[in-house]
């Protein structure tokens, strides 16, 4: 289960969670720090990731074009990065169930 975390969360994520999402990755460590939505979305669907993200732009763009990739909108407000972490890290189940359904696109974490 590759993650892709957008910007807009911290880049931290990927190695406090290393051993439940391995292989996930921070959009700035891909080069696409401050990069157009279209390029995030097509680096993920290019590379097998599903976009984890707190941006409404990315949650319209999956609306309308469905999956590849699948996006996990974090819907929690603001909270702290170790908060996002706790979430991801009780939900890999619902997670893992998602991102194996060849039909769902879309996930929100409430």
């Amino acid at each position: 289960m590759k993650l892709l975390f957008d910007e807009n969360l911290s880049p931290r994520l990927c190695a406090a969670l290393h051993d439940v999402f391995p292989g996930s990755a921070h959009v700035r460590d891909l080069g696409l720090k401050s990069a157009p939505d279209a390029d995030v979305w097509a680096h993920a669907s290019r590379n097998g990731f599903a976009i984890v993200t707190k941006d409404a732009d990315f949650r319209q763009r999956s609306f309308l074009y469905g999956q590849p990739p699948k996006v996990v909108w974090i819907a929690l407000g603001n909270c702290s990065t170790k908060a996002i972490e706790r979430e991801l890290r009780l939900r890999v189940a619902e997670l893992a169930e998602f991102l194996s359904d060849e039909q769902e696109a879309f996930l929100v974490l409430s």
